[in-house]
């Protein structure tokens, strides 16, 4: 006999779609709530496992939790509601990975009571002497770091603020400031050879014995009393007869020009003195300013920081390299009466101090930089090589190990003779500004070789005692493309500077590194700003 079908009932809804009422047995049964901000990722999901991907998992999860059929709110009397089973709510991004001290503390505590508990034999007492203490040192590698760590993430001290140059005045108006990142976007290319105008001073012989110096033969840096003139624009002779006879409105020295044209490549503050005289630009240095002393890890991650009168301050360290750099590069000459003589002898030189001062050849040259702009500086040789018509001029720098700890880690001694590419590349990460602006001194003065010399200390805590631990020659432009230098945008730089200072009406002016910020800014001073002071001084000196 067939088995019978017995149609349910269906209730018909003319209003809407399902049910009309809920059936007798469904009423008051708890159910899973909802938000209507949930999202929705499935029309089902009866296993509750459908996204096995954490990143869909987190996306298509309920507010009120997955597969908590018991975490319901009651309607009408909460007091009534009691848990039945529960799982983990998940925390919101905020809370995960949090845990309170206390409990991270008592957690600690338990896992090590844990293990004292067993009975070890000889082998598993060793295994715990050593996992113990191999996370006692890791705890301690976790402190030092932690410790660190209170600084900032890099896990360094913070760098202290740097001082300015000079004392920005209320008085004091600024005009322009120009940051760093606009003016590496300057180029000026195509610049026309220089040309030369006067040439005066004389050269001593480079002695070649010193490109054999090694780390294991190395020399012991001597003391060496010269004289260095650091003459400022204005105050040249030459210059000023030029301004008569050469129709240039631009004037200035290497140094400054260097200084102006390196700039964005620095960190310390350090300022320049414009003066406009009836049209022409006049690029001078304070007499009082620390211009010509060479910094030390200036551009480092972490700058010598050091105060007061520390063997490792900012300014003895400027000092130490300067004294080095002078005594290095009249060590290395050949002081057998040979010199190399220009047509004019030295305007800086007294009668009564020719043996005592240091032989410069001093070339002033003319550029011309278009939009009528003619700049005339005066350049240095330091010394020259070879002889006849193969005259070789050559600029002479010292680099300075201080403390390798300090300075990036390099030891000169272990790296210089096997890894000498690894020492230049250290020191063109602490010291970027100072040998980008020795290279394009050799390169406005038109040297055929630029000399590095590497001197260290002889003791690590002892600045006066130093040794010549080897040489290294390249040719400024070759350097140049090397450490990144691009003569295009440092002649931009210098254009810009010019062409903002010729639309100002004539006056004096200051060009200011910030100390702290990667701009420089352009003020306008009064005209006696700096020479009121000399005179307070002289006046001071009088009574």
């Amino acid at each position: 006999m067939a088995a019978k079908f017995v149609a349910p009932p269906i209730q018909d809804n003319p209003t809407g779609w399902g049910p009309c009422d809920v059936p007798e047995q469904f009423k008051d049964m708890p159910y899973q709530p909802f938000s209507k901000g949930d999202r929705l990722g499935k029309v089902s999901d009866w296993t509750g496992a459908t996204y096995q991907d954490r990143r869909y998992a987190i996306k298509y999860q309920s507010t009120f939790g997955s597969m908590q059929q018991y975490a319901y709110y009651h309607e009408e009397d909460e007091s009534t509601f009691q848990h039945v089973f529960k799982t983990n709510v998940p925390k919101p991004l905020y809370q995960r990975g949090r845990y309170m001290r206390n409990q991270r503390n008592m957690k600690n505590q338990r896992n090590q009571k844990g293990p004292q508990m067993q009975v070890l034999g000889k082998g598993n007492k060793r295994e715990l002497v050593r996992k113990k203490n191999f996370s006692f040192g890791f705890q301690k590698k976790k402190q030092q770091q932690q410790h660190r760590n209170r600084w900032n993430r890099g896990g360094h001290p913070p760098i202290k603020n740097r001082d300015a140059s000079v004392t920005v005045r209320p008085g004091w108006k600024v005009i322009e400031e120009m940051d760093f990142p606009r003016l590496s976007k300057l180029s000026l290319p195509n610049v026309d050879d220089p040309k030369d105008l006067y040439l005066c001073g004389s050269l001593e012989c480079y002695d070649k014995t010193y490109d054999r110096v090694t780390v294991k033969n190395e020399k012991k840096l001597t003391r060496i009393n010269r004289i260095f003139h650091k003459v400022t624009t204005t105050d040249d002779p030459v210059i000023r007869q030029l301004t008569k006879t050469e129709n240039c409105n631009v004037y200035a020295t290497d140094a400054i020009l260097s200084t102006i044209m390196c700039c964005t490549r620095s960190s310390n503050s350090w300022d320049v003195v414009v003066q406009k005289i009836a049209g022409k630009l006049f690029f001078d240095k304070r007499d009082d300013s620390e211009f010509d002393l060479l910094t030390v890890s200036e551009t480092s991650s972490e700058p010598p920081q050091e105060e007061g009168n520390s063997l490792n301050s900012p300014r003895n360290l400027s000092l130490e390299a300067t004294f080095i750099n002078h005594n290095f590069s009249q060590q290395v000459l050949r002081n057998d009466g040979n010199r190399y003589k220009f047509e004019h002898e030295n305007p800086f030189l007294d009668e009564d101090e020719e043996d005592e001062v240091a032989p410069v050849g001093y070339r002033y040259r003319k550029w011309n930089l278009g939009n009528d702009i003619s700049l005339v500086a005066r350049t240095e040789h330091d010394s020259f090589q070879g002889g006849g018509n193969d005259v070789q001029f050559i600029n002479i720098k010292a680099l300075n190990e201080w403390d390798s700890k300090y300075s990036g880690g390099v030891d000169w001694r272990q790296k210089l003779d096997t890894q000498r590419g690894a020492v230049l590349a250290n020191e063109l990460k602490n010291n970027a500004c100072k040998l980008a602006k020795w290279t394009v001194q050799a390169i406005l003065a038109g040297s055929d070789q630029i000399k590095f010399g590497y001197v260290s200390r002889v003791n690590v805590r002892d600045s006066t005692k130093h040794m010549i631990l080897g040489t290294q020659q390249f040719k400024p432009m070759e350097f140049a493309n090397q450490i990144n230098l691009n003569m295009d945008n440092a002649w931009g730089i210098l254009r810009c500077i010019i062409d903002m200072c010729m639309k100002l009406p004539d006056g004096k002016y200051l060009i200011m590194k910030d100390p702290n910020k990667a701009m420089i800014r352009l003020y306008d001073i009064p005209d006696n700003t700096f020479e009121s002071d000399e005179e307070e001084n002289e006046k001071q000196g009088d009574e």
